[in-house]
């Protein structure tokens, strides 16, 4: 995913990354395959590095953003909180990656998985099924993202995952699985959070530029350094509470001033679109943006130069 980004100027940032991080992120965006990103602690690095390439491209096509509002899922929270001004690219990235590398130890100690369930409705029963095979069976399944009303996402060890996914088929559902190997966003990950705690610590934090929506409450604000510091740890073990995210965008865009509000999604792949489209009113636009020609066809039609 980092190849048609290779040979341009915004290179720079995997550069950058790679000393902060002391790991080799540009390898791992161009050379890496399936099995060697599957490993949370390179999933999330090279994610993150192009979330940041794309968004240096995107400043460098329009000039400074003043963003109306940031959101990230999931790991892209961080990615939210450095286009807002709260984190540098540099600190960003030495989170990331030792987020990554609690998560991964974790996951060593307590292999877990996820899976997507799909069908209308689906989120509520999915949270009235985990809560019936925890007290039923002891099993260790939550729901990790609510993604909107017809699409949860449930993390916990594979038994219990598999147990939930087969009675939520027998209600209709489709499962699709995920290629991971922890049960994030759930207890499971608590022996992760002290590590991320002591790094999220360290990290200089600054003022948000604009409203960040968090993940645990769905919430938009700038807070001060200590309550992101609270909320990056306890989003390892919370859900991702996506749904009511949009929710929350999409109030935002009727009270804001200014004409009406677009959404860019930055880094690969096109799931958050897809999702906004879902979940948002449709005269919202939003594009997925990953790579030169993306962003240099997105500035032109939404930023045109004299």
């Amino acid at each position: 995913m980092g190849e048609p980004w290779r040979n341009t100027p915004h290179w720079r940032i995997v550069d950058l990354l790679s000393e902060s991080c002391g790991r080799d992120v540009g390898a791992l965006l161009l050379h890496a395959d399936t099995e060697r990103l599957t490993r949370t602690d390179n999933a999330q690095i090279a994610t993150f590095a192009l979330e940041m390439v794309v968004l240096d491209a995107l400043t460098t096509a329009v000039g400074p953003l003043s963003p109306a509002v940031c959101a990230g899922h999931s790991l892209g929270e961080y990615a939210a909180l450095t286009a807002a001004g709260v984190l540098s690219p540099g600190d960003a990235g030495r989170l990331v990656a030792e987020r990554g590398a609690a998560m991964a130890e974790t996951v060593r100690l307590a292999p877990g998985t996820m899976t997507v369930l799909i069908a209308p409705g689906v989120a509520r029963t999915a949270s009235s099924l985990a809560a019936r095979l925890r007290a039923e069976d002891g099993a260790q399944v939550w729901v990790a993202n609510v993604n909107g009303p017809d699409q949860a996402v449930v993390s916990g060890t594979a038994e219990a995952v598999a147990a939930l996914a087969a009675r939520a088929a027998g209600d209709g559902a489709r499962a699709v699985g995920i290629a991971v190997g922890g049960a994030f966003h759930t207890p499971m990950m608590t022996p992760a959070g002290p590590r991320l705690a002591a790094a999220v610590a360290r990290a200089p934090l600054h003022r948000a530029r604009c409203p960040v929506i968090a993940n645990v409450d769905a919430r938009a604000r700038r807070g001060d350094a200590a309550t992101w510091r609270e909320l990056m740890v306890r989003q390892l073990v919370l859900p991702v509470r996506w749904s009511d995210s949009m929710r929350t965008l999409a109030g935002m865009a009727e009270r804001g001033p200014g004409g009406p509000l677009r959404l860019v999604e930055l880094g690969p792949g096109s799931t958050l679109t897809g999702l906004a489209r879902r979940l948002l009113p449709p005269h919202l636009q939003v594009r997925p943006v990953a790579t030169p020609a993306e962003v240099d066809a997105l500035a032109a039609e939404w930023w045109p130069r004299p």
